[in-house]
């Protein structure tokens, strides 16, 4: 009453305004009580609004709790909608954490299954090449011809050990470093025709014959030469591996308007079993469980050309069935 008192005397404005307003005495009560009611239920609203964010936050804690916990949360403890967004951010960082914990525990597996098998590939040549070494050294042979053998023997060992350490080298660099690959225009049928010529004596030893069948007028990709001519050796190398019971070694060439495919079939009697066949371009797994030397090769050939694909953003898959398996390569004519 005071402030309006000096109002009053102090401005025309509000003389006048008072002057009308002393005719409706009613409803400046009402606006007095409307006004001071609005304080009110704001001050009061905050408070609660406080109070009301305070528990759920709670809630949302528990939650978390119960998440960190691997527990499920209840049904019945359904946050606000507010905070329903937050909650999910929560829970896909904890489902990111668990995969990382998961990526983690698998590197560290096949970390071990790594040193694992080189250790077993290392070991069992070097064994061999140290027993023969401590024959020849202890002349525990009975004449010259035998001394040959011994040191074939050797020879053959050494030269594993050294096909072995390149592969795991080779593998390992791809997987582990930034490899650059060079952009070249690369004719594929003449590679394949190439590589059968270089293969002849293997493929005559177990009396297969190599046949390319071509449906592609333009079989260029652009690759690294050099890389691709490992995959497509790797491949023929298993192919007369594992399918020398067979008479032929088919390649098929055929094409759309960007990729190129090729397709590399034996007609081995095996197949490869369905279980193992998600596995084989996995880096040390064979099909033959005991590592043995004369029935697998170090067991990083179809992991490095599958590397190697990757690498050219093509595709490898694999299909086999008794009487038939066939590794089918689609790549990119331009990248």
């Amino acid at each position: 009453m005071p402030a309006l008192e000096y109002l009053e005397d102090t401005s025309r404005f509000f003389e006048s305004l008072l002057y009308v307003l002393s005719y409706f005495p009613k409803f400046i009560i009402f606006f007095f009580y409307i006004t001071s009611s609005g304080i009110f239920i704001a001050i009061i609203y905050q408070y609660e609004r406080k109070r009301y964010l305070a528990f759920y936050l709670e809630r949302i804690t528990e939650h978390v709790h119960l998440l960190a916990e691997g527990k499920p949360i209840p049904l019945e403890m359904c946050v606000l909608s507010d905070f329903q967004a937050y909650l999910n951010g929560i829970q896909k960082i904890m489902a990111k954490s668990d995969e990382a914990i998961e990526e983690v525990k698998k590197a560290e597996q096949l970390k071990n299954e790594l040193v694992t098998n080189v250790a077993h590939d290392l070991r069992s040549p070097l064994t061999s090449i140290i027993g023969y070494l401590e024959l020849i050294n202890n002349d525990g042979y009975r004449d010259e011809v035998e001394l040959r053998y011994y040191i074939q023997i050797i020879r053959e060992k050494v030269a594993n050990l050294h096909i072995l350490i390149n592969d795991i080298f080779e593998y390992t660099y791809m997987n582990n470093h930034h490899v650059n690959i060079q952009k070249d225009l690369v004719n594929l049928e003449e590679m394949l025709n190439q590589l059968a010529v270089q293969s002849r004596v293997q493929l005559e030893e177990v009396e297969m014959e190599f046949r390319l069948f071509s449906s592609a007028t333009s079989p260029v990709v652009v690759g690294d030469g050099g890389k691709l001519a490992r995959v497509f050796e790797n491949l023929i190398q298993n192919a007369i591996r594992y399918g020398s019971d067979s008479k032929y070694l088919d390649m098929h060439l055929s094409e759309t308007d960007k990729t190129i495919e090729i397709e590399i079939a034996n007609y081995g009697q095996v197949a490869i079993p369905p279980s193992d066949l998600p596995h084989i371009f996995e880096r040390f797994y064979r099909l033959e469980k005991s590592r043995s030397q004369f029935t697998g090769g170090s067991g990083l050939g179809l992991a490095i050309t599958k590397s190697i694909i990757d690498l050219h953003y093509g595709k490898i898959k694999a299909f086999s069935t008794p009487g038939r398996t066939a590794f089918t390569i689609t790549l990119l004519k331009k990248w």
